[in-house]
């Protein structure tokens, strides 16, 4: 009897140190990469699959006779071994700012963002309105004039310290916002898809009539007309460029009087990917950028994955820039001189495209230097993905990011790391969740702000102490069952034995309000096949 007391002594021993040991590892472990998520891929398409998913992008514009059939020699590609674990290796050294803007800020899929000259945020949205599958006929028409203009503002104005609405307009004017672009004299310029336009405003829309109008409305087309442009850049001395995106695939300067300088561009939509497509080259320009020092104008060539850099006196081709860990597309750069230059990046959810489907692909934010060409960072909300980013704006200093999401349909800050305040743990914002078919890069969500991630390893830390604990009460609480003190101290009383000794039932009985229960739905990831339905168009 007395030997098998000894020995269950020294297993509860053995089990005690176990566990005091696990206790300890607990807490000197490291805080885990929050950054990796689940992989996108696609289903293998043959060529004629292939074709008819470009046919619902062009929507008949851009993919016949139009299109020059190209055969080029493609220059080595540089393998990169495992995209995922390189992607990992990035620093994110831009902190997310869950708590911006104000939570009575309602918005639909944000489409662009810029800044006025009092440094406000300017967003476009399009509140109401979705980009779906029978949103335009095969000739580009939009289908949805009868629903009239959006009636509500399109444009708001956000205080950048807080995110409080400080001006808005532009209701009864818009179908179908895309671009949007404030110049050096706080003028507003603004593209509609719908329309088929480009809008000059004047500062803060003005009396809401446009100074200046480009393109036929409703009347798609090219030479004079316009096919679904999607960005305007404006330089110093007032000319201006536009990207006339969807249908076209060219860029176009005109003066300041609205007078057409000079054009260039071809479509490289012909039906087959191209790993290295050649300068000129674009399939959409979606987004538009100036890089004052060098005098350059850049492109976001979204469906190519890279950013095209020309002459902004004549057009020449000057550089571009890609990355496989960028992936094949991209949506929008935006230029700041920090740094020697950079440019801030945003991609998108891989589509079906002729791509190869063994791509890895995840969605960011990225900075990557014009010196050497080479990503310096990455970025998202609360160190993870976004879904469907679609335009990004960067202040001078290269302090604060601001990117415009279709869906969830909002506009996320991020500020450099060096700066950022901590932020509260409990900041949500809820907006309403849209359903669509397929969209311009749009899929139905709810729009939650989440706790960090440092907040949560922390709460997951409190929640691991705790089980420990019980687990060491309620062995110590058996042992003195068995008359078997802790490490053969067997005359020793603890503290929590004096008077009515240790109870487990008081401890469960305890109020159990000072743990809640984490959130396992907070999370800006979507289902895979949600967004892969999205992202055929934007």
């Amino acid at each position: 009897m007395h030997s098998s007391d000894s020995a269950k002594c020294l297993g509860s021993k053995s089990l005690a140190i176990c566990c005091l040991l696990l206790h300890i590892f607990l807490f000197l472990q490291p805080a885990v990469s929050q950054t990796q998520s689940s992989q996108r891929y696609l289903p293998n398409m043959d060529n004629n699959s292939n074709n008819e998913r470009l046919q619902q992008i062009l929507k008949g514009s851009g993919a016949g006779s139009g299109v020059t059939q190209l055969n080029w020699p493609q220059p080595p590609k540089a393998t990169i071994p495992d995209v995922k674990t390189e992607l990992a290796k990035l620093n994110n050294t831009f902190v997310y700012q869950n708590a911006w803007p104000a939570n009575n800020v309602k918005l639909g899929a944000v489409t662009a963002v810029s800044f006025d000259k009092a440094g406000n945020v300017v967003i476009f949205h399009r509140v109401d309105r979705i980009w779906g599958q029978t949103t335009f006929d095969n000739r580009n028409q939009y289908q949805e004039k009868y629903r009239g203009p959006i009636r509500e503002s399109t444009i708001l104005a956000l205080e950048p310290a807080t995110g409080k609405v400080q001006y808005d307009w532009g209701k009864n004017f818009f179908y179908m916002p895309h671009g949007l672009t404030v110049d050096p004299e706080d003028n507003v310029w603004l593209t509609d898809v719908a329309m088929h336009q480009v809008f000059k405003f004047p500062p803060r829309g003005g009396d809401g009539k446009p100074l200046l109008t480009l393109g036929e409305a409703f009347q798609p087309g090219s030479g004079l007309k316009f096919c679904k442009p999607t960005s305007v850049a404006v330089l110093d001395n007032g000319d201006f460029f536009v990207a006339d995106g969807y249908c076209n695939a060219r860029i176009l300067k005109y003066s300041r009087s609205g007078e057409r300088i000079l054009s260039w561009g071809q479509n490289t939509f012909s039906g087959i990917s191209y790993d290295v497509a050649p300068p000129n080259y674009f399939a959409i320009p979606h987004a538009l950028t100036l890089v004052p020092e060098l005098q350059l104008l850049c492109a976001a060539d979204r469906e190519n994955g890279r950013v095209q850099c020309f002459s902004s006196s004549n057009g020449t081709f000057h550089s571009q820039y890609h990355s496989q860990l960028i992936g094949d597309r991209l949506f929008s750069m935006a230029y700041t001189p920090a740094a020697g230059g950079q440019l801030v990046i945003v991609n998108g959810p891989t589509a079906e495209l002729g791509i190869h489907p063994e791509h890895y692909n995840e969605v960011h934010g990225f900075v990557l230097s014009m010196r050497s060409k080479q990503l310096v960072s990455k970025f998202g909300p609360n160190n993870l993905e976004f879904q469907n980013p679609h335009d990004v704006a960067v202040t001078i200093d290269g302090n604060e990011i601001y990117v415009a999401e279709l869906n969830p349909m909002r506009i996320h800050k991020f500020v450099h790391r060096s700066l950022a305040k901590p932020m509260s743990l409990s900041a949500t914002k809820d907006s309403s969740a849209v359903s669509q078919a397929v969209g311009e890069a749009e899929a139905p969500s709810e729009t939650v702000h989440h706790p960090s991630g440092k907040a949560i390893l922390v709460a997951s830390l409190m929640l691991l102490f705790a089980g420990s604990t019980f687990a060491l009460a309620l062995l110590f609480a058996r042992r003195r069952k068995r008359g078997c003190l802790p490490f053969g101290a067997r005359s020793r009383r603890h503290a929590w034995e004096k008077n009515e000794g240790f109870k487990l039932g008081g401890l469960l009985d305890r109020d159990r309000n000072g743990f809640e229960k984490l959130d396992q739905q907070a999370s800006d990831e979507e289902q895979e096949t949600k967004t892969l339905a999205s992202a055929q168009f934007a």
